[in-house]
């Protein structure tokens, strides 16, 4: 197995991304947040959801657009990194929302916030190579280092000077999966 930009989804990696990361991008979560037009008790990443599943077309493309320039922003602490769309086209962007704020309103599908983490010892024997960047603002290192710890067959590559992905991670992803081949 080859895992890059590692997460688990856990409902503390979710809340991450689309709450407390906010505290790096205060004007870009504000924006996200504004337009969520959540409703009290709701998780921004719920309100999403809703709209993306039940808003008009018209609704479910601002959605789409704001969800987009989230995205976009926190993918990067490079100070030379302007962020711009994701995905170009608005099918895309459409899809893209539904599906990851579907996903993650729902606590991936999985029983409990740790649920990957609890069940490792069932990978245990399993050979695996995970490459995460320091840098990556949107989920960070911390996941893949408890998820190493707790698989001995696991690699665990940190690659210092990048975020979420770059070129030095696809290069050791891309070896990895030579490795295993041979």
């Amino acid at each position: 197995i080859v895992l890059g930009a590692v997460t688990t989804t856990g409902r503390d990696e979710v809340d991450w991304i689309s709450e407390t990361v906010g505290r790096i991008f205060p004007e870009a979560w504000e924006a996200l947040e504004r337009d969520s037009h959540r409703r009290p008790g709701e998780r921004v990443v719920e309100a999403y959801a809703r709209i993306l599943a039940t808003g008009t077309p018209e609704e479910r493309t601002a959605a789409a657009d704001a969800w987009d320039a989230w995205e976009s922003t926190h993918v990067s602490l490079d100070p030379n990194y302007t962020p711009g769309p994701l995905h170009e086209d608005p099918v895309q962007r459409l899809v893209f929302a539904t599906l990851v704020t579907h996903y993650w309103a729902n606590d991936a599908f999985l029983p409990g916030d740790r649920a990957i983490l609890s069940r490792v010892d069932e990978l245990a024997h399993i050979p695996a190579v995970l490459v995460h960047g320091r840098h990556d603002v949107s989920g960070p290192v911390i996941t893949p280092w408890l998820l190493h710890r707790q698989w001995p067959a696991s690699r665990l590559i940190v690659v210092e000077d990048e975020g979420h992905g770059g070129p030095r991670s696809m290069e050791y992803m891309a070896e990895a999966i030579s490795g295993f081949g041979r």
